[in-house]
């Protein structure tokens, strides 16, 4: 266990930052998902809408350094061609 004072403050920081990062990803899953079940329904006006909500949160998961900027690019990039495949 950690006995330096600096070291606990560092324990400190990093649950706390886990957490926010873990509640980001969660959101930004939440919202693919709206996405892929509109897809699913092969519903495309819906899949558009959930499309346009998830993609700032997909960038600002990306802006934040929950998930790198390529697998941004690269999710968004199939969702759209899957809806657009609809």
């Amino acid at each position: 266990m950690a006995t330096h004072v600096s070291a606990e403050k560092r324990i400190r920081q990093t649950a706390r930052r886990t957490a926010v990062n873990r509640s980001r990803l969660s959101r930004i899953r939440t919202f693919v998902k709206k996405v892929e079940t509109a897809i699913a329904a092969r519903d495309k006006a819906a899949a558009r809408a959930a499309f346009a909500a998830a993609q700032p949160e997909l960038q600002s998961g990306a802006l934040k350094g929950v998930l790198h900027r390529n697998t941004v690019a690269r999710k968004l990039s199939r969702l759209s061609a899957r809806i657009k495949a609809l």
